[in-house]
Parts: C-alpha cells; structure tokens; sequence
C-alpha cells in the first residue's frame, strides 16, 4: 500500500509543480471573473460616443410625422452618447417618388436607414419598411433603436386615436411581484431577484462542469504521463519496483488529488465572486458530500479507462481516436444539462443516470436542481457506479500489465480480447 502511496505523492508533485499547471490553474478562475465584471460593466455603463445614426422617414400623415419627430427628440435627450438624426423624405413633391428618393439616399450613403410609412398606421392595417444598404456589424444595435423609437411612436398614436391615456395604461398593467424564498422554519424568509434565480439555476451546471473538469481535465494528464513515461523507458525502471497495478493505482490516486484540488479552488474562488457581488447561493454540505463521493468514483472510473488506452498506445495521436467513444458520453450531460436540470425526474435523467461514465455528472445535476431525489436512486446509482469502477479497474488492470511494456504496433482488439481472458 505505502508504494501506490509513493506513487500518488510523485503523481501529484510533478503535476502541480510545472508552470503550465500552475497557469492554467490560475488563470481559468482570473479569466472568468474578469468576464464576469466586463459583462456587468458592459451591462450598466453607457455605451461610448458614437457618430449619429441617420434616419430617413417618410409618411404621409402630418400627425405621425410629429409624433416621431417627437420620439427621436425624447430619445437623444436621454442618450446624448448615441443619437439618432431624422432626415425626413417628403411625401409629396418629389421627383421621383419619395421611396425611390430614400433608397438612392441610402445608395449614396447620405442615410444609415430608411422607412417608409404605409397604410393607417393609426389602425391596425399600417405597416413600417425598413430599408438598409450594405450595414455594417457595428450598426446592427443602432438599427434595433431605431425599430424601438418608432414603434413606440406609433403606439403612442394609437393610444391618442383611441383616446387612451398611455401613462394611465401602462400603471394597469404595473404589478409589482416580490419573490419569496421560505426558509424551513417560520420566521426565516429572504426576497429573490430575478438574478438571484437566475444564478440558482445555474448552480446546478456550475457544479456538473467542476465535476466533468476535475475527471475530464485529469484523466488528460493521465493520458500524457503514460506516454510520455512509455516513450521515455521510464516505466522499465518504475515496474522493476512496483507492480504495475501498484502503479496504476498511484496514478489515479494522485491525480484525483489534483483534480479535487483544482476543484476546491475554482469552486471556493466561485463561490466567494458570488459573495463579494452580493449573491447569495445556497449550497447543502449534503450536496457538497454527494459531490466528493461522485467525483472520486467517476474520477477512478474514467482514469481506469484512460489509463488501459494509454497503455496499449505509444503517441497522443494514437489516443484520440480510441478516447472518442468515452469522451462523446460525458459531453451528453453538458449538452443536454437545461432538459436535465428543468425535469431532474424525468425518464431522460433517471436512463442516463445509471449509465456509468455519465452518473456523476447527471447525479450531481440532478441533486443540485431537486433535493428532493428519491434515497433509493442515490443508492443505486452509487451502486452502478462502483460495479462500474470495479470491471474498469479489472479490465484496465489486465490491459496495463501488458500493454505498458509493448512498443511499435498498437495492438489489435482481438489480442487486447486475449489479454482479457488470460488469468
């Protein structure tokens, strides 16, 4: 026991010690805080000044001609940073008509956007044209504005013609909401935002993705160190003294150290974010108890798998395309994870729950999104889960001891078949 001890110990030093671990240990959490803060800042400054967008218009009533006028008014006064300038293209007296004269406005580049006003607006028939020429990306929020102002023009003239008051309107229909959360005792309730829910809802994803990180991202460097270990005959010399399931054993075991590192850190750098920016996430040590035990589970799983790939395999090339079939199982719960995390109960969550490569993650997601799992389903996922581990751990066992000392051509099924049934 104490030589897969020294084994894990090596494991776990040389990886934590080089830089490239270190970086990317690093820089992960400071990359996604810093887009974190950019997409609030983004959110709640003003945009920068920019040239005024111009808009041509024509109509055929005096009336709405006013009302947008009006409205374009309104609007730059409240955003001087990105003004909108009206360029009115008369109905009448034009030669040739006014829309062909808007669209060789538009042509020439003397506007940004052209509409035309059709029909009775002030009804239910009239209908806005919006006529663009070669725009440009950097426009595209511009052209969304201006759509904006002048329906809303046009509503406020409908209103008018209705003899509605919109100001009135709008106060009917202002039904101010206050989100409750009920604590398990009387007494104990909080209010929630809607980025509060929000957050809550992605609680369950953030704690899938540390997971497929912590199994996914360490079983890479499982990959790399068998290979790179095979290449270097080093292995030679570390089978002289170990066995290789002691070695096999190491390796896993140091790893998944360095995985649920990884995954303490970025899951506490996470969580205090979440803190610092007043948000609050409720999080059960039942959940955080379930989280470990799957993890170590799928972790022993997956490395078992990898390491009876890396093995039989002498370059990274050779891996990828037997790492295929095991990688396109745990990418189906980050694909499907909103259907899973919506009806945690449902018949997808509960088939994919017990298919072992992909129990921790959908486990996990399920107990994050519903705490209210059935204990008999835990139980017996956990149970898939170590039967799992105990045929993975046997067939890469069997695998390893021979494949690890093989160089040249990678074997084919059938001898690794063979290597199967030898006792």
């Amino acid at each position: 026991m104490w030589k897969i001890g020294k084994v894990a110990q090596r494991e776990f030093l040389d990886t934590v010690k080089t830089k490239t671990f270190l970086l990317s240990l690093l820089f992960i959490p400071v990359l996604v805080v810093a887009i974190i803060l950019l997409s609030r800042k983004m959110i709640e400054s003003e945009t920068g000044p920019r040239p005024p967008v111009r808009v041509g218009v024509t109509s055929s009533s005096e009336e709405m001609s006013t009302r947008i006028a009006g409205a374009f008014a309104a609007h730059n006064e409240s955003h001087p940073q990105s003004p909108l300038a009206l360029r009115p293209v008369p109905a009448d007296g034009n030669e040739p008509s006014p829309p062909e004269t808007g669209k060789e406005k538009l042509r020439q580049g003397s506007l940004d956007v052209y509409v035309v006003l059709e029909g009775d607006l002030e009804g239910k028939d009239g209908t806005l044209y919006f006529y663009t020429y070669k725009t440009k990306a950097s426009q595209l929020d511009a052209l969304g504005t201006v759509e904006r102002v002048l329906r809303d023009a046009v509503i406020d003239r409908r209103y008018q013609a209705c003899g509605i008051d919109r100001a009135v309107f709008q106060e009917i229909q202002n039904v101010p909401i206050r989100r409750i959360e009920l604590g398990p005792e009387q007494g104990r309730e909080k209010e929630q935002s809607r980025g509060q829910q929000a957050v809550r809802m992605m609680v369950p994803f953030a704690f899938m993705y540390l997971i497929f990180i912590g199994i996914v991202g360490m079983g890479q460097h499982m990959i790399s160190s068998i290979i790179e270990e095979k290449n270097s005959r080093i292995i030679e010399m570390l089978l002289s003294a170990i066995s290789p399931f002691e070695l096999m054993a190491g390796k896993i075991l140091g790893l998944a150290g360095v995985g649920l590192a990884v995954m303490v850190l970025w899951g506490v750098a996470a969580y205090g974010a979440a803190t610092r920016q007043g948000i609050a996430i409720d999080i059960g040590a039942d959940l955080l108890v379930y989280g470990l035990l799957y993890y170590i589970l799928g972790f022993v799983l997956f490395s078992a798998l990898l390491a009876g790939v890396g093995s039989v395999c002498n370059t990274i090339k050779e891996t990828q395309s037997l790492m295929m079939p095991i990688m396109m199982v745990f990418i189906i719960p980050m694909i499907a994870w909103p259907v899973l995390a919506r009806d945690p109960n449902g018949d997808l969550a509960r088939v994919l729950s017990y298919v072992p490569p992909a129990t921790p993650m959908i486990m996990v997601l399920r107990l994050a999104s519903s705490p209210d799992i059935w204990w008999g389903e835990i139980a017996l996922s956990f149970l898939v889960l170590a039967v799992g581990v105990l045929v993975a751990i046997w067939a890469a066992a069997k695998i390893f001891r021979t494949g690890i000392l093989m160089y040249g051509k990678r074997p084919g099924p059938r001898e690794v078949l063979r290597w199967l049934r030898e006792r």
